[in-house]
């Protein structure tokens, strides 16, 4: 497996190593090894497909899935992340880097410094092609230093989270007039580290199935979130947004009957994705 050799990656890797040199581990050493249940044949691929996305939340035999060693290394990575969270507020934690992540660990007590182990799991999450998981989304941030520029967004009163400024916070004003106040901001912009702690979260939860984790949630790197995206849901509907239930209510459909709103993962869609009708796409202008 290669990964992306940049002058970022570069001095990521000498920042967590204290300036040695660290030599990388194929990723496909760390996960547990399920190759004997792929489908034989293209008829079998495509019921495992269409059997996953239906049941995207359940395991399935060809997931991939962490070995129990690397699981650990998950479980200590997010809950530093999670205090990390907690120290710099869930707001702020919604645009923080990685090179910030990993100065706040160093320096707060309470969080505690990552080990190269948990950096180098971290990198191989991120660095490792989606396919593998069954995820087949574009990448839309390269570098695992991709930082969020901070004077082009703007927080969203009332909603704990950000948007950038232009094309992201017309289309969402847009709508707000077009559906009404009942529509609200449920995630905006999510930085590289976010999508982490999303993705980590889903992947422990469900024991290392980092397949399963992909089908709800898009990998590191690959979140159109980080360039744009956001999603929207009708207000005191809670955890209930980000279900089928959402397509019942009144915001739905009228987002539905609006002809300058696209989705960016429809149904039956080809990416390896759950339905998500609360994620708006963004098509940035050049």
């Amino acid at each position: 497996m290669s990964f992306k050799k940049d002058l970022n990656r570069r001095k990521f890797l000498k920042l967590i190593a204290g300036g040695t040199a660290y030599s990388l581990i194929s990723p496909i050493s760390l996960l547990a090894d399920n190759s004997a249940a792929e489908p034989s044949n293209p008829d079998e691929n495509i019921k495992d497909y269409i059997s996953k996305i239906k049941n995207f939340d359940k395991p399935h035999p060809t997931d991939v899935i962490l070995t129990p060693q690397m699981f650990n290394v998950l479980k200590s990575s997010y809950a530093k992340l999670r205090r990390v969270q907690r120290t710099v507020g869930y707001g702020n934690f919604n645009l923080i880097s990685f090179d910030e992540v990993i100065k706040i660990a160093r320096n707060y007590r309470r969080v505690g410094p990552f080990t190269k182990e948990e950096l180098h799991f971290m990198e191989m999450v991120f660095y490792e092609k989606s396919s593998k998981y069954g995820f087949g989304g574009e990448k839309v941030l390269k570098n695992i230093t991709d930082k969020v520029k901070r004077k082009e967004t703007i927080k969203v009163p009332y909603s704990g989270h950000f948007l950038y400024r232009g094309d992201s916070l017309i289309l969402y004003n847009k709508l707000r007039k077009d559906v009404g106040t009942n529509l609200i901001l449920t995630s905006g912009i999510r930085s590289i580290i976010k999508q982490f702690i999303l993705f980590l979260g889903k992947a422990k939860k469900h024991k290392g199935n980092l397949s399963l984790a992909s089908r709800s949630l898009a990998p590191p790197g690959y979140s159109f979130h980080g360039i744009g995206d956001f999603d929207v849901g009708l207000k005191g509907y809670g955890g209930l947004n980000f279900t089928s239930k959402f397509t019942k209510t009144t915001v739905y459909k009228k987002i539905k009957t609006l002809d300058y709103i696209s989705l960016r993962y429809t149904n039956n869609n080809l990416i390896g994705v759950r339905f998500e009708p609360w994620h708006i796409k963004v098509n940035k202008k050049a």
